[in-house]
């Protein structure tokens, strides 16, 4: 049994833009000259759609997109940043993560592990930093988690018999498992795929990264904003990442929810 105690975030997917298109878009109405400075393709798209709502391309306010996506995010026009779409990896957190996660419905989608099909004799387990650091409660959680994989593995043996007439060996595997894990805990470790637009994320980043949010999530998405903010800044730049007295870490921001 193996204790995952820190998440990972992968950034999987991002948008492409076809300049071609945009500029035979451009050339159809009348614009002869506009570009952007931006060469992240999600900050491109946000500044294009909100361009396009008022056909502001032919006559730019200075500064490029930082300057405009800015202004976006201080009007509120928090429509055009859902053309920004992002696609993460998220591993090493636990079913209890999840299950808060894909709360977040609008501008999210999501693709899970299966228990029901992967074997989790072999799972691995997220412990609560707060278990952990002490000697005491560790133990007590350790067993609770060990004496659970074990009764699973014996559930999967023996279900397993129980379903022997079942001619098909996947579904036969599929039934027993999906009936053992019903003793796996909320600790157990999962993985999931997350694909989300910008406006969402920055929804999320500002209930999940802050102090009153469960100190797991509150954990991935600070690691999420990391990531966002490197790829792209002008997007994600506004965030201002800062460690409470705890040692974790919290989002801030003077744009609320656009």
């Amino acid at each position: 049994m193996r204790i995952i105690r820190e998440p990972q975030v992968y950034l999987v997917g991002r948008q492409e833009t076809d300049d071609s298109e945009i500029e035979r878009f451009l050339a159809d109405h009348g614009v002869s000259r506009w570009a952007t400075d931006s060469s992240v393709a999600g900050e491109k798209l946000c500044e294009i759609a909100g361009r396009l709502c008022y056909m502001s391309f032919a006559k730019p306010r200075p500064g490029g997109n930082a300057a405009y996506i800015e202004r976006l995010l201080e009007v509120g026009h928090g429509s055009v940043l859902e053309h920004s779409v992002w696609s993460f990896i998220i591993t090493g957190v636990s079913r209890s993560f999840t299950h808060e996660l894909i709360r977040h419905r609008a501008g999210f989608g999501y693709s899970q592990l299966s228990q029901r099909y992967v074997d989790e004799s072999v799972a691995d387990f997220i412990e609560p930093d707060c278990i952990a650091g002490d000697a005491e409660l560790h133990e007590v959680w350790r067993s609770a988690v060990e004496h659970a994989q074990e009764a699973y593995v014996k559930l999967v043996a023996g279900l397993e018999h129980v379903f022997a007439s079942e001619p098909d060996r996947t579904l036969r595997r599929k039934l027993a498992r999906q009936a053992a894990r019903s003793v796996l805990p909320n600790a157990t470790e999962t993985k999931i795929f997350v694909t989300a637009n910008t406006r969402a994320l920055r929804h999320f980043i500002e209930l999940r990264s802050n102090e009153h949010a469960d100190v797991e999530i509150r954990g991935v998405a600070t690691r999420i904003l990391e990531v966002a903010r490197r790829e792209a800044p002008n997007l994600f730049g506004d965030y201002e990442i800062v460690e409470l007295d705890d040692g974790t870490r919290v989002a801030r921001t003077t744009h609320k929810k656009v």
